[in-house]
C-alpha cells in the first residue's frame, strides 16, 4: 500500500510537472519524501532483517579499527561528527574503543534528518553506552564552524544522482516518465554541466552516472570545517575504472530484502537506491574547496593497516576467534566488501601527516 502511494505522488509529479523528472529528482522522492521515502519511512533497512548489511553491521572490528584511525587525527578538545549515522552501531563501536584507548573527542555530533533513524540511533547508544550519553548531539543542520574530524559511511552513495545516456557522442539525460500509468526512463536534453568530466570514447547507449549533489556536499564541508580531517567510507572507485567502456549500464543498484537489481521502479518507498561513488570527482571537489587528500585506498588494506588481525590474536575463546575470523573475511576479501569499498581521507588546515590507514597502501594516484 505504502509502494503505491509514493508511486502515485512521483506519477502526479511529472503530471503536474507536465515534463519527465530528472532521475536525482526521482531518486530524492523516492528515498526521502517526508514520512514514505526509503530512509525517512518507518521500514528497517540495516542487518539480516533489512534489505543490506553494512561494515558496522559485519563486525564490531570495523569501527574498532576506524576508532583507531579516529584517536591518531583528533587533538585535544576536537569534535567528532558524523553523517547518516544509520542504526547507530558505528557510533557504539567508535565511542567505545576511544573511550577505551582514553581518546574521546568534546563532542560527538550526529547529523541525521531521519526521524526514525535518529530514534533508533538514541536507543542503540543509550543501551550500549549510557555513560556517554552527554557526550552525543544530534544536528538538524549544517554547523557553522568545526574543528575536529568529519566521518561519511555509507553517505554519498545514497545521494541523488542523475543518470546519463550516451547519444551519437554526447551525453544525454535520463529522466522518469509516466507512460500508460507506468513509470518508464525517457531520454532527456542534453547534459551541460561542462565542469564535470565524462568519458569521450565510448559506445552510443552507454549509460553512467554523475553525482551534481554529492559534488555541493563536499563544497559545503569546505565552508564549515576550519582545520580538520574528514573520513569517506563508500563503494566505489577513481574515474578510469568507473567511465570504463565496458560499463556500459552505468552503476545503479537497487537493495530490497538482500536482493540486488537496477530497476528503481519497483518497491518504491520500500527499496534502497544506489550509485557508486566517483571518487575522483570527490576528490577534485574537496581540492578545490580547499582541502588536502591525505590517503584513498581500499576497505581491506585501510583495516589490515590499522591491525585488524591483532583483535583476532588476542582472542582466546575458540568459538569467538572463528566468529571473527569470519567477519573479517566479509570485510576484507575481495570478493566480499575488501576491494569495492573505498577510503577517502581529506584534511584542512593540517600539517602533512602520513595517516595510518594508509600505511600498506595509497592509491591516491589513481583518483
Amino acid at each position: 500500500m505504502q509502494e503505491m502511494k509514493l508511486k502515485q505522488i512521483i506519477k502526479n509529479a511529472i503530471i503536474q510537472k507536465a515534463a519527465p523528472l530528472g532521475f536525482d529528482e526521482f531518486m530524492n522522492l523516492a528515498l526521502y519524501y517526508p514520512a514514505k521515502g526509503y530512509y525517512t519511512g518507518g521500514k528497517q533497512k540495516f542487518g539480516e532483517q533489512g534489505d543490506f548489511i553494512t561494515a558496522p553491521e559485519v563486525s564490531d572490528l570495523f569501527g574498532f579499527c576506524l576508532a583507531k584511525q579516529c584517536a591518531e587525527l583528533l587533538k585535544k578538545d576536537d569534535d567528532l561528527l558524523e553523517f547518516g549515522a544509520g542504526s547507530g552501531i558505528l557510533a557504539a563501536q567508535i565511542l567505545f574503543e576511544l573511550g577505551r584507548i582514553g581518546k574521546l573527542p568534546r563532542t560527538y555530533y550526529i547529523l541525521e534528518l531521519s526521524a526514525e533513524l535518529r530514534q533508533r540511533q538514541k536507543q542503540t547508544l543509550k543501551k550500549v553506552l549510557p555513560e556517554l550519553m552527554d557526550k552525543i548531539v544530534w544536528l538538524d543542520s549544517l554547523p557553522q564552524r568545526f574543528c575536529g574530524l568529519v566521518i561519511a559511511n555509507e553517505v554519498l552513495d545514497a545521494m541523488p544522482a542523475k543518470r546519463l545516456i550516451n547519444e551519437n557522442g554526447s551525453f544525454k539525460e535520463l529522466g522518469v516518465d509516466c507512460q500508460n500509468d507506468n513509470l518508464v526512463w525517457q531520454t532527456l536534453t542534453p547534459y551541460k554541466n561542462r565542469k564535470i568530466l565524462l568519458p569521450t570514447e565510448v559506445e552510443t547507449g552507454y549509460i553512467t552516472e554523475v553525482n551534481e549533489r554529492a559534488i555541493a556536499w563536499i563544497n559545503s564541508l569546505g565552508d564549515f570545517i576550519d582545520t580538520g580531517f574528514v573520513l569517506l567510507i563508500d563503494y566505489g572507485m577513481g574515474r578510469d575504472e568507473y567511465f570504463h567502456p565496458q560499463r556500459t549500464a552505468g552503476t545503479l543498484q537497487c537493495h530490497y530484502q538482500h536482493k540486488t537489481t537496477d530497476n528503481p521502479f519497483v518497491h518504491i518507498g520500500e527499496q534502497d537506491i544506489t550509485t557508486s561513488v566517483n571518487f575522483s570527482d570527490i576528490a577534485d571537489a574537496a581540492t578545490s574547496s580547499g582541502f588536502d587528500i591525505a590517503g584513498y585506498g581500499t576497505q581491506a588494506m585501510f583495516l589490515i593497516s590499522l591491525g585488524i588481525e591483532q583483535y583476532l590474536a588476542a582472542e582466546k575463546d575458540e568459538k569467538r576467534h572463528s566468529n571473527l575470523a569470519q567477519q573479517i573475511k566479509l570485510l576484507v576479501l575481495p570478493s566480499a566488501m575488501g576491494e569495492s569499498f573505498k577510503i577517502l581521507a581529506l584534511s584542512k588546515n593540517q600539517q602533512a601527516v602520513k595517516l595510518s590507514g594508509f600505511k600498506e597502501q595509497d592509491l591516491t594516484h589513481k583518483l
